[in-house]
């Protein structure tokens, strides 16, 4: 990779946006012929929505609807079979999608490029950007931990810029910003549909845009050409109320929904919001709320366009974008039927299949966690709640910033409070980190002067990066492993051990005005709404209502050059920078296909209790750097999960009785010929859209996972890798089942031949006594799945189709 300092970019994000998709389905009505002003991807938009209108008639539709259902490839064929002639698409209905354009971050590029590499195609048939954000570790401030992360990650960085060259696709290098963040600057649209390799993609969905999180094989699959399937998701409604006022955020209705919901209660729904109170939130803010909208397992979340998204669009310098949504949804113009036209809102009279109101000038300020972002405590309430559960009262650090809560709004606001704070005299009491989203964040924060604000506050300002919210966090402050601490961020996830490796640092999830506030406290039990701090002086402080800016009165500033993207036609010359040798990078073999017979002989590797995240699964944090080297990456699998036999973290037991890690004894069976599965929990593969989750175990001999319920993402990436996904049809035949048993399927491989349709059970022989039981199971595989797993994997059916 070039030098950041000396690098030069050329080009400007959107330059090829949209160019020409191959040709795929004809529609079986003739398209409108669109005028010419009409740019060409809202041309397609209405073209799919007219088929959309024939043939659903009448029906009211929500706005995830609407633009869902018109990037459909086949209208008909999705909408009209097995849904009661269309009155039952939500739940029922496969969806097969042609998104707009794909997004990924540097983390998960690593083994969307690798798998897209053995496609062996000259270029991506949609557009795709990748983002150098995950690999930068937060320790000492922004300009030495960018130094030192493109030195550590050179041979990846190098790799994806030679990839992004080599298949046209646009390549933001490090330092330029997080992904969701970037996104929404430069690619978000209203009407879009994108894929991003992350779980909080849905971020641009503030900006009305259909964004779903997926795994790398997904991201395949569109990047290659082939319709992208999606069981059709319900639609819950969130209707807003009121104004937000005083200390409450935008943050705040997120962090008060995940504790309505938990962390299972969007899964296979779409949360759309809608109502006056829309109208009185900030772009930026409702980017806040869909971006966490991840941590109650929706498919995705979004707000419809308004006044305030058209404002971001000309502060951002996208005026003609602002130009264009206003013109697509004033088309075909006067005359025309009322459902002709493409509203970036719901239809009146839509209907919603769960409905939650929220007003939001009766919402208070909340803080949810500690291990889960579902745990949500009002502000009022915490004080009593930290004495009542013995949590620390010291606040160790104060994070603020990341892809959730880094906008100009979130800053100005936290800005006037350190303002007030210094003509006080007052220093935050606990370190205090700033994250900012973008370059272009950063440079209009400093331009403006806020930076400095925080410089002067003893804040550290870190590199737009991820950093320390994906555990790329380097402490100096004392705190040891094994050491329970208070640690406050805005972030959105906070697992245990997620954000520096301490299982017993307890992250509390908050706005980044609560959380500022706290540093200056240095204590969890601070209220800044009724609690005051002694100056230096013996006086009495209390903080003033935050108070900041929607967003810069002039145009964000680009930053610096060195920092733009890369954006390049393909080119078929260049080769992609991969060493034999390397210990980060490997090329992929592919998996073995499903045999021709039901499976058998296989034991239970592990039986897990309690939560078992993506995190959990394939730890993120110094596992980042093997990525892209699965055989390295493989080595950590599971490897801080609870047995549910013995109490023990990461541990497994042999048939012999000896005792090994869990990835240890996955190796050691693998090496053996001996497959296996794991037995878990509830919402298995909850979190992030980390795929290598599913490949890891795959690699290791894993041919299914049975549990109580999945989180959607890890459920569709394991069915991608080859894995059966299968829940517990009875919730207690979890416990007649234990780590050692014999398993056999009984219907599995006639399922799978009859493309999906058909029951599954599992055949267990107890180790020790012989004892045989079926166990009926569930599952939700479809013919694409169907086929995916015959094949060995979604990676052999789409080479094969090639």
């Amino acid at each position: 990779m070039r030098s950041i300092d000396l690098a030069s970019r050329s080009g400007i994000a959107l330059k090829r946006a949209f160019p020409a998709r191959q040709i795929r389905h004809l529609a079986r009505i003739r398209p409108y012929s669109s005028a010419p002003s009409l740019p060409k991807t809202y041309g397609d938009l209405y073209n799919k929505y007219k088929e959309v209108r024939h043939v659903l008639g009448a029906q009211r539709l929500t706005l995830s609807e609407k633009i869902l259902y018109s990037h459909l490839n086949n209208v008909e064929e999705s909408l009209l079979t097995n849904t009661n002639n269309g009155r039952d698409v939500r739940g029922k209905a496969n969806l097969k999608l042609n998104p707009d354009r794909v997004n990924m971050q540097d983390a998960s590029a690593q083994m969307a490029l690798l798998q897209f590499m053995t496609c062996n195609l000259p270029r991506t048939a949609i557009p795709a950007s990748i983002h150098c954000d995950h690999l930068i570790v937060g320790e000492h401030g922004a300009a030495d931990d960018l130094t030192a992360g493109i030195k550590t990650n050179r041979e990846v960085f190098d790799f994806l810029e030679s990839a992004a060259k080599k298949y046209g696709i646009d390549f933001w290098p490090p330092g330029a910003g997080i992904i969701h963040q970037t996104v929404l600057e430069n690619y978000a649209l209203p009407g879009l549909m994108m894929l991003g390799t992350d779980s909080h993609s849905p971020n641009a969905g503030g900006l009305c845009t259909i964004t779903i999180g997926v795994g790398g094989a997904d991201a395949v699959e569109a990047l290659v050409g082939a319709p992208w399937e999606l069981k059709a998701p319900k639609i819950l409604g969130v209707r807003l109320t009121g104004k937000l006022g005083g200390w409450v955020s935008p943050k705040d209705i997120i962090l008060h929904l995940a504790g309505l919901l938990t962390v299972r209660g969007g899964t296979g729904y779409i949360v759309e919001y809608f109502g006056p109170g829309v109208d009185t939130l900030s772009l930026t803010g409702m980017a806040t709320v869909t971006n966490m909208g991840a941590e109650i397992g929706a498919t995705t979340s979004i707000f419809p366009f308004t006044a305030a998204s058209n404002r971001y669009l000309q502060s951002t310098r996208r005026e003609q974008a602002a130009k264009d949504a206003e013109l697509f949804q004033n088309f075909p113009g006067p005359g025309a039927n009322e459902d002709s036209f493409f509203k970036f809102k719901a239809d009146e009279g839509a209907q919603y299949d769960e409905l939650i109101e929220i007003n939001l000038s009766e919402l208070e300020p909340h803080i949810n966690g500690p291990f889960t972002p579902d745990l949500s405590t009002p502000l009022s309430k915490f004080k009593d709640t930290v004495k009542e559960e013995n949590w620390p009262e010291k606040l160790s650090a104060g994070l603020i910033g990341s892809c959730t809560n880094s906008s100009y709004e979130d800053m100005t606001r936290v800005e006037s409070m350190l303002k007030a704070a210094e003509r006080a005299g007052l220093k935050p009491a606990a370190d205090f980190y700033i994250t900012p989203g973008s370059e272009q964040i950063r440079a209009t924060l400093a331009r403006d002067g806020t930076l400095e604000t925080f410089a002067e506050a003893g804040g550290i300002v870190l590199s737009n990066a991820c950093g320390p919210c994906i555990g790329q966090w380097k402490r100096h402050d004392g705190v040891e492993k094994g050491t329970p601490n208070a640690i406050l961020t805005s972030y959105n996830r906070n697992f245990r051990g997620r954000n520096d490796g301490n299982p017993d640092t307890m992250n509390f999830l908050a706005s980044p005005e609560i959380v500022t506030a706290m540093a200056f406290a240095g204590s969890t039990t601070f209220n800044p709404m009724t609690d005051s701090l002694t100056t230096p002086d013996g006086k009495k402080f209390r903080f003033p209502a935050p108070h900041g800016l929607e967003g810069p009165k002039t145009p964000f500033d680009i930053g610096k050059k060195d920092l733009e993207v890369l954006s390049q036609d393909p080119d078929p010359s260049s080769s992609v920078a991969i060493s034999p040798t390397s210990e980060r990078l490997a090329l992929l073999e592919p998996f073995d296909a499903f045999p021709s017979s039901d499976l058998s002989g296989l034991r239970v590797l592990v039986k897990i209790t309690g939560k078992c995240t993506t995190d959990t699964i394939s730890a993120a944090g110094p596992w980042l750097k093997y990525k892209g080297h699965l055989p390295n990456i493989a080595a950590n699998t599971l490897n801080t999960a609870v047995n549910a036999e013995t109490g023990e973290v990461n541990a497994a037991y042999d048939l012999d009785g000896s005792k090994h890690t869990i990835p240890e004894l996955a190796r050691k069976w693998k090496e053996a010929g001996q497959p296996w599965l794991v037995v878990a929990e509830h919402n298995y593969g909850e979190g992030s859209a980390r795929e290598h989750a599913a490949l890891q175990p795959r690699y290791l001999g894993a041919r299914i996972i049975v549990c109580k319920s999945f989180a959607r993402i890890h459920e569709t990436n394991l069915k991608k890798q080859g894995v059966v996904p299968l829940t517990f049809a009875e919730e207690e035949d979890y416990d007649k089942i234990a780590a050692g048993d014999e398993v056999a399927t009984v219907g599995l491989y006639e399922m799978l031949q009859n493309a999906g349709q058909g029951e599954v059970s599992l055949k267990v022989t107890k180790k020790g006594t012989g004892e045989q039981f079926l166990i009926p199971t569930k599952h939700a595989v479809s013919r694409d799945h169907a086929g995916f797993i015959l094949a060995g994997s979604a990676l052999n059916s789409l080479v094969k189709g090639i």
